[in-house]
Formats: structure tokens, C-alpha cells, sequence
């Protein structure tokens, strides 16, 4: 009998962990975690491991317990049941999503205060030197003094103590903070910039495990290509939350999923964890799917006959065989989102023309006298550092104040505007189906439960107020009121932002799939490189143009700087045959391509495994039917040779035995031809 075993093999805690003994070097050890939430568990016997210099990304759906697990390691929530253990000495720190605010003292003595260690070994190593200067020479205690300044100072050389100032000027910088802000009072800063304080605080205290959850959350490209080089070269281990799979692919080397309860490790790039992941969901699915039929067939088989004297081992055997199976149980599918954008009503070529036009916050020019053209079918991109102007940029072609220049709307164009902080204008007091039905015309009120549903609100979530929705579900609430009105012009600043990775997936199909024009502006560089067809820098009060997407923006960034303030170079982009811009420039291969031969050869299996499966079946009942014609036969001449006076005649008792025999043989013979067909 073949009950499944494949299961224990490729998913068993015990075959992707190796034991406690065998991982002396780990940085980090859980011993069979657990955590319960109203006797629901979210993970459940977790047994993991992380080394030394080790860089992972935890993944895996919304409500997983990516973030739990975290809090549990860092120690500022506890597990239900099983262990944490640190190598001697180790220290973690976390960096949640949001939350922290600091205020009363400067930026600079902000990301000092990071360095109390240091700062104290500062304080000792000047209290003695005061105490040496004081102490004469000849004095019994001067050299035993001079012997602890001497260690001492060596320890805060080692720590780093005298290029402390010039390591935070190194993070401060590249977290995007410019020198005049050092003095600044912490208190003056937005809840962005907060957290890039909080995570300037967190790099310079250098902890040997840094948990960070979302750091990138809050950080413009040029940010995340610091950090990312940073973390790439950080000593200790880090463990980090993410939804940007291009830094994800930059740092980490090793993937965690959580996901049914336990951790599935993957030692690749997050690319090759999407194909490997596939892989291995497939494999559960097809081990579940022969599980079920193994056991299916055995059930089958005590119920045939149970009653059977001289099957009745057997039918013992299987019965404990069948207690002794551990069921694979899948986890529910993943709720698919599925939208697309209204049909785009048609536009003249040209969708948007500013011409000389010039935006100003009192003595400060953001954009100053530039010239742009948006056509129709484009992609464009806006990019740049923070505070470069791409937002102001975005408001004015949605119709913003300007102080000089003309803004031209092409014939026939109507927009949508999608503002960084639309998520936040949502009215906090109404429910979510009531926030859609503000704003939408007559004709679309039949469908705002679709389209609710389209953006994961179904069942009692339409009914759930904006002001207890996650930031990710005010994003899609925001972008699913989008969908009330057909506009061929769709305007969309930060429309990435708190979505997870499945979520900005089904985005950006959709805005490949949409027929009108985009411009748009985000901080996820392949979301950026996958849907741009052209990249506008916004910088120094200008505007440049490179027609292709994020790759070729880079690699023309990387051999010559572009120049002309307030220009917009005279490159034109190829055309497709129906006048829509095409890339300059092939996208790299972020995503491993898919093998049409390897689905071609699977579909070819599945139907070949079908065509075995139904001949089988075919045989099977032909066995099955001869079986009961047998049985029928022997239960009738064992009633007639249990008739009185049956063996009165010799001859008539000897064929009725001996074709009693016969009958029992190829009964026999029947069972087995059964059992190979159904094995």
C-alpha cells in the first residue's frame, strides 16, 4: 500500500531546518515557535535559523505574520509557546512600518544619541584625562590609570568613536538629509522623513540582527540605492519586510515565506523564489491530489470488504494504515484582485503641453520655464530625488496654480488624478461602499459592489469605516474609485505606496492594459522600468527626457549627465503603427521568462495522465463487475450445496466442491488483478 510520503519530504519542518548541533554558527535560532491569536495560530512549531551575515527577506501574504514574527524576535510582543535564542552577546533592533515620532532636540544630536555606548566610553575617556592631568607623574596610581585610558581608548578606537561624526554625516546623507537640516529640531520633520530618522538611528547603532520591517516605505529611489548598497555591506545579519522586489533582489540572497503556519526557506534571489515557489506550491498540490486518491482507493477497498472472512487482515492492515496518515491540508487560495480600467475615450495626439511655465513657493522656484509634451498612448515616468519638484510637476498638469507659462489640454482629453495623498482625503466616517457611492454616477451604482469586490471588499468589509482600514486598503478604496469614469488621461502619483506585491502586480497589468495615457510617479523602480515608455527627470527646477524605460534611463544617466535647465531634449521615441510610443530600450529580465515548451509538455502529461486514468477506470469496473458475477455464482452454489440431501449423491458433492475451488481460485485471482489496477 503506498500512502503518500512526498509530503513529509518537501514540506516537513525537519527536511529545511537543519538541527540546533549542525548551525553552531547561527546568529539567531526559534526552537518550535508558536503564536496564537483567539486559538487561531498563525504559525505554529517553527524551527529556523539565521547566520551570521546573513540577509533575509521574510515574505508572504497580508495577515501571514511576517510583522509578528518580528515583534516576537525583537521582543516587544511574545510567542504562545517555544524559544529564542540569540549567539552570546547579540543584540537585535527593529524598525516597524510607522508610528515613530522624536521631537526636542536637533537631527544631528537625534542620530548621535544612537551611540550611547560610545558616548559614555567618550565621557570616561575625558574624565580620565582630566584625572592624568591632575595626577602627578610619580604618583603609584598614574600608571595603573594611564594602563585603563590606554584600553579604554583602544576599545573606543575599535567602536569606531573618533569617525563617529563622519559616519552619521555618511547615513544622514544618504538617507537623503542635506547639511542644513542637521540643526533642525526633529519635531519639524514629516512622518517620512521621522522614519528616516528612526532608521538612521537603527543603522548607526549597528545591532548583530536588524529587523527591518518596510524600510523603504518612505525613501525616494536615490535612498533606496543607499540603503541597498548599505545593507549589502552591513556586518551583522538582517532580516527585512519588503514590498519592492528590486530591492529585495539587490540585498537579500536568501528568501523566508511565511505561509501555512511555518517558514518555507528558499536559498535564492526573490526572482528565482517566484519560479521555485510555483514549483513547490505545484508539488503540494499534486502530493495532496495523490494523497487523496491513495486514500480514497483504500476506504474503498474496507468498504468492499470489510466483510470478507478471509480478506480481514487486510482490511486491518489499511484501516491503521489510514490512522496513521498525516492529511496534507492546503491553505485557502489567495484572494485574487482582477480589475481593469474603463475603456479611454479618444484624444488628439497631443494629450498635455506646458510651455514656459514656472511654479514658485514664495522665493523658491521649483519649476522653472519648462517645456513638456505628453502624446498620446505614452508611459511616462517622472522621477528624480525628494523635493525635486515631481509632485508639484504632477499637480500642475492636473490643473494646479502656475505663476508663469501656459499649460495646453489636447483636444478631447479627460483625467483622472490620483494625488500621493489621496488615500488620506477619503472621508474617515463613511463605510467603504459609501465612499464609492459618493462619487459615482447613476449608471455605475448597480455595479459598486463588482467593483468593491474587484479590490477585495466583499461580504461585511463594504460596511467597514475608511478609518479602520490598513493604508493598503485605503490605497485600493482610492484607486478603485478610479473606475467610476471613463478618462483617457490617468495622472497617478505614488499609487504603489502600502499596496504589497501582489497588489502592485495586478496594477501595473492593468495600466499595461489600459488604452489611454499615464503619467505617473513611484518609488518602485520595476514597476517603474516595467510600465514607463518614457522617464522625465525632474531636477534643479528642469525637466530631461529619455525616451525608454527605467534601465535605459540609468544607463544614459551613467554615460553623460544631462544638461539645459528647463529644457526638454529634442529625442524622439519610436512609434508603433498606431502612433503609441515604443521603448527605446528592451526591459531586463526581472521575472525569469516563462518556458511555453515546459507548459506545452505539462498540458501533454496532464491529458496523457487523464487517457491512463480512464483506461484504468475502465479496467477497474470490468474487475469489479466480474467480481460480483463470481461472488453471485459462489453464493449460489454455496446455498445449493447446503441444501439437505446435497451430498447423499457422491458425484454431485464431488463437482459441487470442486467447483467450489474453482470459484475461490479465480476469486483470488480477481482481488489481485483489483488491487494492481488500483495500486
Amino acid at each position: 500500500m503506498k500512502i503518500l510520503r512526498l509530503y513529509f519530504f518537501l514540506f516537513s519542518p525537519a527536511c529545511r531546518v537543519p538541527s540546533l548541533c549542525a548551525t553552531t554558527a547561527a546568529m539567531l535560532q526559534l526552537q518550535n515557535l508558536s503564536k496564537n491569536f483567539a486559538g487561531t495560530p498563525l504559525f505554529s512549531d517553527i524551527s529556523w535559523h539565521l547566520k551570521k551575515g546573513e540577509r533575509v527577506a521574510l515574505v508572504g501574504e497580508n495577515g501571514a505574520g511576517k510583522s509578528t514574527l518580528m515583534k516576537i524576535i525583537a521582543g516587544l510582543i511574545e510567542s504562545s509557546s517555544g524559544e529564542i535564542r540569540f549567539a552570546r552577546g547579540a543584540k537585535a533592533s527593529y524598525l516597524p512600518q510607522d508610528g515613530i515620532v522624536t521631537a526636542g532636540q536637533s537631527l544631528f544630536h537625534e542620530a548621535r544619541g544612537a551611540l550611547s555606548e560610545l558616548l559614555v566610553m567618550e565621557d570616561e575617556l575625558h574624565r580620565l584625562g582630566l584625572q592624568l592631568e591632575q595626577l602627578p607623574h610619580d604618583s603609584c596610581d598614574h600608571e595603573q590609570l594611564l594602563e585603563k585610558y590606554g584600553e579604554l581608548q583602544e576599545q573606543f578606537r575599535h567602536g569606531g568613536g573618533y569617525t563617529m561624526e563622519a559616519e552619521i554625516g555618511t547615513v544622514l546623507k544618504g538617507l537623503g538629509f542635506v547639511q542644513s537640516d542637521w540643526m533642525r529640531d526633529c519635531g519639524e520633520f514629516s512622518g517620512g522623513w521621522q522614519m528616516r530618522i528612526a532608521l538612521a538611528r537603527l543603522l548607526l547603532q549597528k545591532p548583530d540582527v536588524l529587523l527591518l520591517d518596510e524600510p523603504t516605505n518612505h525613501l525616494d529611489i536615490e535612498a533606496r540605492n543607499w540603503l541597498e548598497e548599505y545593507l549589502c555591506n552591513y556586518p551583522g545579519s538582517v532580516i527585512l519586510v519588503s514590498h519592492d522586489r528590486f530591492f529585495m533582489d539587490s540585498v537579500c540572497s536568501r528568501i523566508a515565506e511565511v505561509w501555512n503556519h511555518t517558514i518555507a526557506d528558499y536559498h535564492c534571489r526573490y526572482s528565482t523564489y517566484l519560479t521555485q515557489r510555483d514549483e513547490r506550491v505545484t508539488a503540494l498540490r499534486n502530493a495532496k491530489r495523490i494523497q487523496d486518491e491513495e486514500i480514497e482507493k483504500t476506504e474503498d477497498f474496507i468498504r468492499r470488504f470489510r466483510y470478507q472472512a478471509n480478506k480481514a487482515s487486510q482490511v486491518q492492515s489499511r484501516i491503521k494504515q489510514l490512522e496513521k496518515v498525516e492529511r496534507i491540508v492546503l491553505p485557502p487560495e489567495r484572494k485574487k484582485i482582477r480589475f481593469q480600467f474603463p475603456d479611454a475615450p479618444k484624444s488628439g495626439k497631443n494629450v498635455m503641453e506646458l510651455r514656459g511655465l514656472t511654479r514658485s513657493f514664495g522665493d523658491h522656484t521649483v519649476l522653472d520655464r519648462i517645456d513638456l509634451t505628453i502624446e498620446k498612448g505614452e508611459r511616462v515616468a517622472l522621477v528624480g530625488h525628494n523635493g525635486a519638484g515631481k509632485s508639484t510637476l504632477m499637480a500642475v498638469l492636473a490643473g494646479g496654480e502656475i505663476q508663469g507659462g501656459e499649460r495646453i489640454i489636447g483636444h478631447n482629453v479627460s483625467m483622472d488624478y490620483f494625488a500621493q495623498d489621496q488615500a488620506s482625503v477619503l472621508d474617515p466616517e463613511r463605510s467603504a461602499y459609501d465612499e464609492l457611492y459618493a462619487d459615482a454616477p447613476y449608471v455605475m451604482v448597480p455595479r459598486l459592489r463588482d467593483i468593491l469586490g474587484s479590490f477585495l471588499f466583499s461580504g461585511d468589509d463594504i460596511n467597514k469605516k475608511v478609518a479602520v482600514l490598513s493604508g493598503g486598503e485605503r490605497n485600493r478604496l482610492a484607486l478603485a474609485k478610479m473606475l467610476l469614469r471613463p478618462s483617457n488621461l490617468l495622472l497617478m502619483d505614488e499609487p504603489t505606496n502600502h499596496l504589497d506585491l501582489y497588489s502592485k502586480e495586478v496594477l501595473l497589468e492593468a495600466l499595461k492594459g489600459f488604452d489611454g495615457t499615464v503619467v505617473f510617479v513611484s518609488h518602485d523602480r520595476y514597476f517603474v522600468n516595467a510600465l514607463a515608455t518614457r522617464v522625465v527627470e525632474v531636477d534643479n527646477g528642469g525637466v530631461e527626457n529619455y525616451f525608454g524605460d527605467y534601465e535605459y534611463y540609468l544607463s544614459k544617466k551613467a554615460g553623460q549627465e544631462p544638461t539645459g535647465k528647463g529644457e526638454v531634449s529634442k529625442a524622439s521615441a519610436q512609434k508603433d503603427d498606431s502612433g503609441s510610443p515604443v521603448s527605446s530600450a528592451a526591459a531586463p529580465a526581472l521575472l525569469p521568462p516563462l518556458n511555453k515548451e515546459v507548459r506545452l509538455k505539462d498540458r501533454e502529461e496532464e491529458k496523457r495522465r487523464k487517457r491512463d486514468d480512464q483506461a484504468r477506470q475502465k479496467r477497474l469496473a470490468d474487475v469489479e463487475s466480474q467480481i460480483s458475477s463470481v461472488e453471485k455464482s459462489l453464493a449460489e452454489l454455496e446455498a445449493e450445496m447446503n441444501a439437505p440431501g446435497f451430498f447423499d449423491d457422491a458425484g454431485r458433492g464431488l463437482q459441487g466442491g470442486e467447483r467450489h475451488a474453482a470459484l475461490n481460485l479465480q476469486l483470488e485471482g480477481l482481488y489481485a488483478q483489483w488491487e494492481e489496477i488500483s495500486g
